[in-house]
């Protein structure tokens, strides 16, 4: 019956495989790239501005008159508009002076590269939340593998240990010691699983995906974050600024706020109106052809208040500008100081840490097995491994999630 029950678990956790994904960061990034709903979503913003400049380089449309007489008193004729009676007709075009159109598609052009650095940015946060995804994901299932590996050989030995309590043959507080281990195995496990639903949820979400995301890490893949990286937070600080979307954006908006100050500069200066008209009788002869010439005069509105308002957002833009070059420095040091914290932390016990455990571990089940080994040293020794094997993929997981994060504030690929 056993044998029966095993083989239908096995059969089950091949389908639930089946039915998730196995893939790389590169296979993430790729999918990313083609499904996420909040970049295509963003993807419009770019179509809007591009409209938009498309409208700023069309003029405002001619407007077309026309005259007809309702009513001539002297021949008793209603809507008199033949040969003897009245008609006019006229056309007129708005003619901008000052360079508002000039500046007013420049402000459009500038508005639009401000729209695709914003797209770049998101672009660049998004990558780095799939990547911090993806990581955790991976850290926290090589955890979950662990101690579900050491819940499997407790509860083979709470079972074989009940089984002898209840003969008598060994004290019941073995039992009780053992199912205390478990149940804080359990506990810890739960923590650990609860980041994973919400980071696997993440991914789902950057992926638009419904499927399980299980991924891979290779070797060399995780390698590659521990090698040595000076601080230069010079060459780092110049390499953020020619890559941070965000960057050039606040440098865009300066530009943008400067074609605005001219703009609305512009507009204070009148517009002229030309056109023409043709007048059948009423003129000063008839058939009379006339050019019409009006502009405005700026009297009591001359745009004050809109370039007062030009300016002031000019300053604050300049003031924003000078506060994210600080922000900048700070966020670079601090990534770095982060990652290779985390690098040298790793560093000190890559070397043996790993077949050490699994060596000692080895050792101390099968000496327990033997009876070598008391249930209270092996019960330490398994808190121990446990803890241990988690903190070394935590350590891991901190190295590949700093170096993903310094990556990202400089907006390039250090590893």
């Amino acid at each position: 019956m056993k044998k029966l029950l095993a083989l239908l678990f096995l059969i089950l956790i091949n389908q639930v495989s089946s039915a998730q994904k196995t893939v790389t960061l590169q296979d993430c990034e790729s999918q990313f790239l083609k499904n996420n709903l909040f970049l295509l979503a963003s993807q419009y913003n770019i179509d809007a501005s591009k409209a938009l400049t498309m409208q700023a380089r069309i003029w405002d449309n001619p407007t077309i008159t026309a005259e007809l007489n309702a009513y001539n008193p002297e021949r008793n004729q209603y809507f008199d508009i033949g040969k003897e009676g009245q008609k006019v007709f006229g056309i007129e075009q708005l003619i901008y002076l000052g360079g508002k159109k000039r500046n007013e598609i420049k402000l459009a052009q500038t508005n639009e590269k401000v729209a695709e650095l914003q797209f770049s940015d998101l672009l660049r946060t998004l990558k780095m939340q799939l990547r911090k995804s993806f990581y955790t994901v991976y850290y926290n299932t090589k955890s979950l593998e662990t101690t579900d590996e050491q819940l499997t050989h407790i509860e083979d030995l709470i079972s074989s240990y009940s089984a002898q309590a209840q003969k008598g043959n060994i004290p019941l507080k073995d039992v009780v010691r053992l199912q205390s281990l478990y149940l804080n195995f359990k506990n810890e496990r739960m923590e650990v699983v609860n980041d994973n639903i919400d980071e696997q949820s993440n991914l789902k979400l950057l992926l638009n995906t419904t499927e399980n995301v299980i991924p891979e890490v290779s070797k060399e893949e995780f390698n590659k974050y521990t090698k040595e990286i000076p601080f230069d937070l010079k060459a780092f600080e110049s390499d953020a600024i020619a890559n941070r979307p965000d960057y050039l954006a606040k440098q865009k908006d300066i530009e943008a706020n400067e074609l605005n100050v001219k703009w609305q500069k512009s507009l204070s200066i009148p517009d002229i109106t030309v056109g023409a008209n043709y007048d059948q009788r009423s003129g000063a002869f008839n058939r009379e052809a006339n050019l019409t010439l009006g502009i405005p005069l700026p009297l009591w509105n001359s745009n004050k208040g809109n370039i007062k308002y030009a300016k002031t957002i000019l300053e604050q833009s300049k003031v924003e500008k000078q506060n994210f070059d600080l922000q900048l420095q700070t966020e670079i040091t601090t990534a770095w100081n982060k990652w290779n914290e985390s690098r040298k932390n790793y560093v000190v016990i890559k070397p043996t840490v790993n077949a050490d455990f699994e060596a000692v571990y080895n050792g101390m089940l099968t000496n327990f097995q033997k009876r070598n080994v008391s249930l209270l040293e092996f019960t330490d020794f398994m808190e121990s491994y446990n803890q241990a094997a988690i903190q070394v993929n935590e350590l891991k997981k901190k190295v590949a999630l700093s170096a993903e994060e310094l990556n990202s504030t400089i907006n390039k690929d250090l590893f």
